[in-house]
């Protein structure tokens, strides 16, 4: 069974730091993009950070310089670190994992963990 666990969300005063992991198992971790996602009430899910199996990062203007993303292969875990957090940043933080083969694309998605960033 695939599995992404979520972890490290919470309460935060704006200004704030949190970091959030995400545990895979069930997966070849090493071969995997793995990505963060976020999803507001009444809001589309969208994209706030990216690694690719090398390593290679990506980030939205809206997070960029505050947000960063990393993995630990040998321990099938993917972090992403929040620094000066706003209002705004509330929202279900999302794992995603995907593997895009010639043939088909793999994509596993976790339960999300909660972040609120309020005063």
């Amino acid at each position: 069974q695939v599995q992404l666990v979520e972890a490290g969300g919470g309460l935060v005063q704006p200004g704030g730091s949190l970091r959030l992991s995400c545990a895979a198992s069930g997966i070849i971790f090493s071969r995997y993009a793995m990505d963060w996602y976020r999803q507001a009430p009444g809001k589309q899910r969208e994209l706030v950070a990216g690694i690719t199996d090398f390593g290679s990062t990506n980030y939205p203007d809206s997070v960029k310089g505050r947000f960063t993303i990393s993995r630990d292969n040998a321990k099938n875990t993917v972090y992403l670190q929040m620094n000066s957090l706003k209002p705004e940043d509330t929202a279900v933080y999302l794992c995603n994992a995907r593997w895009v083969t010639s043939f088909y694309t793999y994509d596993y998605w976790g339960q999300g963990t909660q972040v609120t960033v309020s005063s």
